[in-house]
């Protein structure tokens, strides 16, 4: 036999291989699509399975089957593959901070929020087998990609919710935390649309508006994290919680004229715990109410016992953005310190700068209430956000604290200064006070009393210490702490009838 005959029979071979393999891959695809127009047309035909809130034919009309056919699909899909290393995606995506949206919107709005939501998924993923939602402002899609076109998946609906949404006389921008989860890669098909959700809580976690890939280690770090949870619900009922205080101070004198109150929690066996990672905790686990309401209360009474003591010392405050849109926040505050005997001239609130920017209908009448009620608000964090000075000048602010970043640099980089000039410029041109945190070295301290801050707050000075430690150091039998206090904080202040 010649070469060109033993070239020739395995050519053939393939060729007719081809032929049986190819239609039948082709098929399965079809099939899959097919099964996937079927379900959409039933759906069409079905109402009240896509979730409770607007009427489910309009989930319909913008391209969302039922969740019964959803799983229909998906197990009939990854029947089809078998455990090769072709790939289904699955993708939860559920809408940042909705529920301020209902609050600001009203809860009718709010569904046609979600109904648009539907309309811009099913025009940013036309690839997808199936979409569907899950309750609530959570959608579930599922895709034929792999890992890498699922990650480009993900940005693109990113991008599509990104754009400004028309909502009555104004817009809003929405933002998602993206879950994904692969199949074979991440296991069992029934578990996947719980892994996604695991992976899209992993986001919410650390603040939202991003996605991420299932990772088993994470499951495990979810569970110590609802241990944790169990622990400071403990906490919260046997008052285990404390606050620490560190004094604020003026950038002239350099001597104290306030304290803010930071919260801490001591675990009885992991010892101190960050309030950056159990405050988020409580916030998604519904404890931050009852925490936000014993701050406002034990602030309050130690301020009082000062107030007892001699020392008429100016505490701060930081309210979350629950609280800011809790009807009854301003109604605690005046209690606590009208219990106290406080005036509310001289006690602190201190909220986000990206809380500020929310401007909901609910924070906004949280805001008018602590202007009426002559509370002392400053806004925090500033300089990590977007805020514009123009816009607080809506705002009943009398205070801008800077936000750290912007601190860390101003001795060691000329941009830096420049930038903090601007900031201390135009809060004092709209007359309010500036305050610089996390100040930690002379060269920032000089540097920012050149600028022209108005009170200092950082490890520089004082760390953040116990009630009773302020306490003694303020209140010396030798005087006011060798001059360290200002002098006015010891004489006696009326409050306001």
């Amino acid at each position: 036999m010649d070469a060109s005959v033993a070239v020739m029979v395995p050519l053939s071979w393939l060729a007719s291989l081809l032929g049986v393999v190819l239609p039948l891959a082709l098929g399965a695809v079809w099939w899959v699509r097919r099964r996937h127009a079927a379900a959409l047309a039933e759906a069409r035909q079905s109402r009240g399975h896509v979730g409770p809130g607007a009427d489910a034919d309009l989930f319909v009309r913008c391209g969302l089957i039922s969740r019964a056919e959803f799983d229909d699909l998906l197990e009939s899909a990854a029947g089809l593959r078998g455990d090769t290393a072709d790939t289904l995606s699955v993708l939860v995506l559920d809408i940042d901070g909705f529920a301020a949206v209902n609050e600001a919107v009203g809860h009718r709005r709010g569904d046609e929020v979600l109904l648009e939501v539907a309309s811009r998924l099913h025009r940013a993923a036309p690839a997808r087998l199936a979409a569907t939602r899950l309750g609530g402002d959570a959608f579930v899609l599922l895709f034929d990609h792999d890992l890498a076109g699922s990650k480009r998946q993900a940005e693109l609906l990113q991008e599509a919710l990104a754009e400004p949404l028309a909502v009555g006389e104004g817009s809003l921008r929405l933002t998602a935390s993206i879950g994904i989860a692969q199949y074979p890669l991440h296991g069992a098909r029934s578990r996947l649309i719980a892994y996604a959700v695991s992976a899209m809580r992993a986001v919410k976690t650390v603040g939202g508006n991003d996605w991420a890939v299932y990772d088993p280690r994470a499951a495990i770090d979810l569970q110590a994290q609802r241990a944790l949870v169990d622990d400071l619900r403990v906490a919260v009922e046997r008052k285990q919680l404390e606050l620490v205080y560190q004094p604020k101070i003026d950038a002239r004198s350099l001597q104290v004229t306030a304290a803010e109150a930071l919260l801490r929690w001591h675990h009885p066996t992991l010892g101190m715990i960050s309030p950056t990672v159990f405050v988020p905790l409580a916030e998604r686990y519904g404890l931050i109410g009852t925490i936000g309401d014993w701050v406002i209360d034990e602030a309050c009474r130690q301020a009082g016992r000062w107030r007892k003591a001699g020392l008429r010392m100016r505490v701060a405050i930081n309210l979350s953005a629950y609280q800011m849109r809790q009807d009854d926040v301003v109604r605690r505050l005046q209690a606590a310190l009208k219990a106290n005997d406080l005036d509310p001239r001289r006690f602190t609130v201190e909220i986000t700068e990206s809380l500020a920017l929310e401007n909901t209908r609910a924070t906004q009448r949280t805001f008018e209430g602590l202007r009426r009620a002559g509370l002392h608000v400053a806004i925090d964090d500033f300089g990590a956000g977007q805020t514009s000075l123009a816009y607080l000048r809506q705002l009943p602010v009398s205070e801008l604290k800077m936000d750290i970043g912007l601190v860390r640099d101003v001795a060691t980089r000329a941009d830096a200064r420049v930038i903090a000039e601007a900031v201390i410029r135009l809060a004092h041109a709209l007359e309010l006070r500036v305050v610089a945190e996390g100040v930690e070295t002379q060269a920032q301290r000089d540097q920012l009393v050149a600028l022209g801050v108005d009170e200092l707050q950082g490890y520089l000075f004082a760390r953040p210490m116990s009630a009773r430690a302020l306490g003694l150091w303020a209140l010396d039998p030798e005087g006011p702490a060798h001059d360290g206090f200002r002098a006015s904080l010891f004489q006696p202040t009326a409050v306001p009838s």
